[in-house]
């Protein structure tokens, strides 16, 4: 009882430092040698709309990245338990699936994108479903770097990590 009280102290104190906090202004897509940056409420946008603005579809004819492959990798929803994610997300396995979305989505000067990921992770999952788009908005610097060779492989990748540990769950609370 004492880990579950913790781990909703630890969630809960991450979403009232959280209001406080930094969050990510910018996002800088790479794609091998290009490089673009995009405001927050632009990326936001171009998710909801399909309206992609001028930096935009500059990168995306650049790059060769679909507009609607990047949306849906930035919209689809992982239903996710905060709590159960906020606990494994602090363990070895945990880690490990942290620095591998480190890959993907990463600090400006790279180095604590552990922190930086369970914290935006954290705070996205509180509604009990999560989005590369929320983790993004939620990221706790002023800019991400988002590697657009990898994202879409670090979305499967936590769908994946989320749905092994969702699903344990599930029949044990059946």
């Amino acid at each position: 009882m004492s880990k579950i009280l913790q781990s909703c102290l630890t969630l809960g104190a991450v979403l009232l430092l959280s209001k406080d906090a930094i969050a990510a202004e910018r996002v800088i897509f790479r794609y091998k040698i290009l490089q673009e940056s995009v405001s927050v409420p632009e990326l936001a946008t171009f998710a909801e709309t399909g309206q992609a603005s001028p930096d935009l579809q500059t990168y995306f004819r650049l790059s060769g990245q679909k507009p609607e492959t990047v949306r849906q990798t930035l919209t689809r929803p992982i239903k996710v338990n905060p709590i159960v994610l906020d606990r494994v997300l602090n363990s070895p396995v945990g880690n490990t699936v942290l620095d591998q979305l480190g890959k993907a989505i990463q600090t400006p000067k790279g180095g604590a994108e552990r922190q930086a990921l369970r914290g935006a992770l954290a705070v996205s999952a509180s509604d009990g479903r999560l989005t590369v788009l929320e983790i993004l908005q939620n990221y706790p610097t002023q800019e991400v770097v988002v590697d657009g060779d990898r994202i879409e492989e670090a979305y499967r990748q936590l769908n994946q990590f989320v749905d092994r540990v969702r699903n344990p769950l599930d029949r044990l609370l059946r």
